[in-house]
């Protein structure tokens, strides 16, 4: 489902949310992505990599830090992704009805929230 929710995007899952994260900061390092991502800086980097081709994300480095940001074209995008975010939303709700799919909903925003605080 989230595979086809985020076809009208352009990227895959992975890549939008990534895309969001990215939009909602001035820039984020590698590790603060991982950690968002549940995924390996190595790996953070090769999907990054994949979306400055895109021209939708930069990578900017101040001595032995990389920083992360979305580009104006990134930015562009994000109302799309929102939108196929909250169709994916509706389609689970739908199969899993409105309190399993609010209660799952905000159970991973409170374990994103907790991966960013963790970090400060």
């Amino acid at each position: 489902m989230a595979e086809e929710e985020f076809a009208i995007t352009g990227l895959s899952p992975s890549y939008a949310f990534i895309m969001m994260s990215l939009n909602k900061a001035d820039d984020m390092t590698p590790g603060e992505l991982a950690e968002i991502m549940l995924l390996t800086p190595s790996t953070i980097t090769r999907l990054v990599e994949k979306l400055e081709r895109k021209k939708l994300a930069k990578r900017t480095f101040e001595g032995r830090n990389t920083l992360i940001s979305s580009t104006e074209k990134g930015k562009a995008l994000n109302n799309i992704i929102l939108k196929a975010w909250n169709n994916f939303y509706q389609r689970y709700k739908n199969i899993l009805g409105q309190e399993i799919s609010t209660d799952l909903t905000e159970k991973i925003y409170n374990a994103v929230r907790l991966f960013e605080n963790s970090k400060s």
